[in-house]
Parts: structure tokens; C-alpha cells; sequence
């Protein structure tokens, strides 16, 4: 295989977990930094549990992290369909072949009988896997229970002696013992493909030249290169992924944050900061710089630089990354993927004149430098938006309820009133010229202030932020802090 071809085959039963976007992504980096293909195959044959609402979910994910593919079911191809459902006379095809050539058998045992088999077997220490029972069937025995209308599965027939090796990219050569494998299904009794086969036969048909996926699938793969040396089909390369766990070092779930990777966007993460967290789990770039762009991904990615031990996803890092992100984007255009919330949130209006939008750039670029997620903008930048904002318990403990903090709180309303001009300059020579006068240090105004107009302790530049409020509010809400802790109503909660 000349050409590097990579796909992300996910099953449409669920959301796009962390897990599933981390494969994608690493299949994705791989070939484009390879100036391979990469594609998109859509595995359904779970007739059960598939749906169109998953299907979108998966589509929605990619499309977030910016990954691209270049094939696929809304772009088709030179292999298509890409759909797994769309390809069952092609599986029949195969799974016929190999019942013709020996290598595949139907197997009329019912469920209950195959489970207690598997009890005996586990009572007794052996490994649970198929006994057999139908692999040697005579003809007129099939065409007998064929003829009673049994069902039926199909078993693919392995190797009962000896070693598969897989060679992986990542792990090295592993040795599987034949004998402890057993015969797998193909084909279900509802007629529809298992994964196995259709993995296979989609993998080697679409010329997959590297399967890169997570390591759970390892022990799926010796299975899976015995049939593809029945079905005659070249082998491709594999590299399986390490697991991805929690801080605790236990098994990523909701415990540890989200699982699905659209909560992260509702979270306030930046795409562009979740891809390239994703993307140093369990990846070394080769440098001790771990803030890498898009580009910069794509030129350093290889698997020799994956690790086989697990990665960890750990939520403090991913949100100081987002929030490294943040730091560094342009405020235009960060503007405009806060609109929405922002809109969402009732804090702006639909369709701001360009006044309200260059004012709502000038907010974005001061408060970007001290946010480290999207929603902090609305949580802890509400103040720029609407008088209905929150006191938090650190400014009404070291500030709003101090017995001497409503009279300067006045006195600064009138300081402020009374200024020439509204700008940074103003605004500090009157803050700083009011605690000379009270001979007082100037934190002892500007902490007191800064409680007041944000109900908050810490936040950008106060002087910076007091320009971008109207002079009115500023003095509003200066002489209603100092009003309500006058009434005691600042207390501590």
C-alpha cells in the first residue's frame, strides 16, 4: 500500500466520547502529516441501538475539533458507500467464501445453550470460548435445521494451534496462543454483519494502509488478521492507542468531568484548546512546549512518539490550556464565538450596531487575559452586561461589610462624578488622589471599588474596566454597595 490511508469508524449508538475524538484525531494527524487520506466510514451494523441523533452528534464532534476527512458518507469516495448498512450484499459476498472454502461454519447452538457451555467451561478453569459444536456438521444435518427454519449464526473458523503476531507500530510484535482464541461470529442470526467482518472486509476494501485505534481493540486484532489472511487480503499496519484514565488513574468517566466532548464546548472550551489537549494524551511532541497549533500538530505527529502507557485526561490542564488559548486570541474573532452565548444568555442583543460590537471587543480583549474558559465571560464577566450580578463572599467579607467602606464608597461616587474626562488617566488620578486625601494606602480604595461595581476581589485592570462602564453606572452602583452596607445587608453569607 503506496498511499497512507487512515479512517475513524464509529458506531452511531451514542455520543462522541472523549475517547472515540482521541482516535479520531490521532488517525487524522497521522495522515495529514503523512500527506495521506483520511476517512470517515460510519459502522452501524448494531441495527438495535444505531440512530440518526447519534449519527449527528459524531458529525457535530468532528466538525468542532476541525477535523476534516476526505472521504466519507456526505462526500463519498472511490470506495463508498461508507455506511456500514449500505454494504450487507458485500459482507454476504465474503461471509459465502468462507463457508465455501471451510474457513466459516453456521452454528445453530441458541444463546441459552452457548451460556452454559461457558458456566461448565469457567467451573472448570478452562477459557470460555465456543466448543465447536456445529463446526462439523454434516451436510444433510445442516440442510435438515436449515429446513426446520432454525437460526442461525456463522462462525469463522481460527487457527486451534500455534501464534498469531500482530505487529503493532506502537507495541512492538504480541503473540496471541491460537488455542486460547476461539471460533467468533461473522454473521448474526438477524443476517447482519458482526463488527468483526465488517471491519475487516471495510478496512482492507477501502485500502486502510494504517488501523489506528484504541488499545481495547488489540485483543480483537489476531481474530481479525486470521480473516484477512483467509479472505486473501493484504494486512495493514496497526497502532493501537493507550488508554485513557481519569487523575485517579482509574478508568475515564463522568466522575473525572465530561465524557461526551460536545459537554466541553458547552463547558466554554475552544476547539482549537481541546484538540490540542487530545492531542498530548499520550503523545510526546518531542519538546517540552505543549501549546502546538494546528499546523504545528500536524508537522511534529508521529506514532513513534505515541506512548504505550495510558494517558490521563486531566480537566485542570485541559482548562489552563483553554485558558492559554484564550490569552492569545484575537479579540475580533473571539467576539465573535461569544455572541452567541452571550445572546443565549440575554446579556447582549440580538443584532448589536457596530458602537455596541466595538465596545463589546474592547471588553472581550481586557478580559481575555484573566479567563480560562468561554462561560467565564458570563459568569464572572456578567458585571459588563447587567446590574443583576452577585456579591461573591470574599468581597463582602474583606470589604463590603467594613464599617468604614460605605462612606469612601460615597465619596468615591462623588470623586467620579465630578471628572473632567472618562478615561483610564481620570479615572486613576481620582481613585488614587481620594486615598491621598483620606491618607490612606490605595488598595484600601481600589479593593472597595472594585467589590462594588463587580461584586467581585479580582479581575482585570480596575481602571481599564471602569472606562468601559458607563460613568452613570459606575456611581449607581458605587452609592447602592454603599447604601446596602449601610443596612448590613452586605454581610458575609
Amino acid at each position: 500500500m503506496s498511499e497512507i490511508r487512515t479512517r475513524f469508524a464509529p458506531s452511531p449508538t451514542g455520543n462522541l466520547h472523549v475517547g472515540g475524538a482521541h482516535t479520531a484525531l490521532f488517525a487524522w494527524l497521522f495522515a495529514r502529516h503523512e500527506g495521506g487520506k483520511f476517512i470517515l466510514r460510519i459502522e452501524d451494523t448494531d441495527e438495535v441501538r444505531s440512530t440518526e441523533q447519534s449519527l449527528a452528534a459524531i458529525y457535530d464532534g468532528l466538525r468542532w475539533l476541525e477535523i476534516d476527512w476526505d472521504e466519507g458518507p456526505d462526500i463519498s469516495g472511490p470506495f463508498g458507500p461508507y455506511v456500514q448498512s449500505e454494504r450487507l450484499n458485500i459482507y454476504a459476498q465474503y461471509i459465502n467464501q468462507l463457508i465455501e472454502s471451510g474457513r466459516a461454519y453456521r452454528c445453530f447452538c441458541t444463546p441459552e445453550e452457548l451460556e452454559e457451555r461457558r458456566e461448565i467451561m469457567r467451573a472448570r478453569g478452562i477459557p470460555p470460548v465456543y466448543d465447536r459444536t456445529c463446526a462439523n456438521l454434516s451436510e444433510e444435518q445442516i440442510e435438515l435445521l436449515l429446513a426446520e427454519g432454525k437460526p442461525y449464526c456463522v462462525r469463522f473458523r481460527m487457527l486451534e494451534t500455534g501464534t498469531t503476531v500482530v505487529n503493532d507500530l506502537i507495541r512492538g510484535d504480541v503473540s496471541f496462543d491460537n488455542s486460547l482464541l476461539g471460533d467468533f461470529v461473522i454473521r448474526k442470526t438477524s443476517g447482519y454483519p458482526t463488527y468483526h467482518m465488517a471491519v475487516v472486509v471495510d478496512d482492507c476494501l477501502m485500502k486502510i494502509s494504517h488501523v489506528i485505534r484504541a488499545e481495547e481493540h488489540l485483543a480483537n486484532t489476531p481474530s481479525h488478521v486470521q480473516l484477512m489472511d483467509a479472505l486473501g487480503f493484504e494486512r495493514p499496519k496497526f497502532a493501537h492507542l493507550p488508554l485513557i484514565l481519569g487523575t485517579d488513574k482509574t478508568k475515564l468517566s463522568k466522575r473525572h468531568g465530561a465524557v461526551n466532548l460536545m459537554d466541553y464546548k458547552e463547558q466554554g472550551f475552544l476547539p482549537e484548546a481541546m484538540r490540542n489537549f487530545l492531542a498530548i494524551i499520550g503523545w510526546s511532541p518531542g519538546a517540552d512546549e505543549e501549546i502546538l497549533d494546528h499546523d504545528q500538530l500536524i508537522a511534529r505527529f508521529t506514532l513513534e512518539g505515541v506512548s504505550k502507557s495510558p494517558g490521563v485526561f486531566d480537566l485542570e490542564k485541559a482548562t489552563w490550556l483553554n485558558g492559554e488559548y484564550l490569552k492569545r486570541a484575537d479579540a475580533e474573532k473571539l467576539t465573535d464565538t461569544l455572541l452567541p452565548l452571550l445572546q443565549k444568555e440575554g446579556l447582549i442583543e440580538a443584532h448589536p450596531s457596530p458602537e455596541r460590537r466595538e465596545w463589546l471587543v474592547a471588553v472581550v480583549d481586557l478580559m481575555k487575559e484573566r479567563t480560562r474558559l468561554l462561560t467565564d465571560f458570563v459568569t464572572w464577566g456578567r458585571y459588563y452586561f447587567t446590574e443583576d450580578y452577585p456579591y461573591d463572599n470574599e468581597a463582602r467579607k474583606k470589604w463590603l461589610s467594613k464599617e468604614d467602606t460605605p462612606e469612601r464608597l460615597d465619596m468615591l461616587a462623588d470623586r467620579m462624578k465630578e471628572l473632567e474626562t472618562w478615561d483610564v488617566e481620570a479615572i486613576e488620578a481620582g481613585i488614587r488622589g481620594l486615598a491621598e486625601e483620606l491618607e490612606i494606602g490605595a488598595g484600601k480604595v481600589i479593593h472597595p471599588c472594585r467589590s462594588a461595581v463587580t461584586g467581585q476581589t479580582i479581575g482585570p485592570s480596575l481602571f481599564h474596566l471602569l472606562e468601559l462602564l458607563p460613568r452613570e453606572t459606575v456611581v449607581a452602583r458605587l452609592r447602592r454597595a454603599a447604601e446596602l452596607g449601610r443596612r448590613g445587608e452586605l454581610a458575609p453569607v
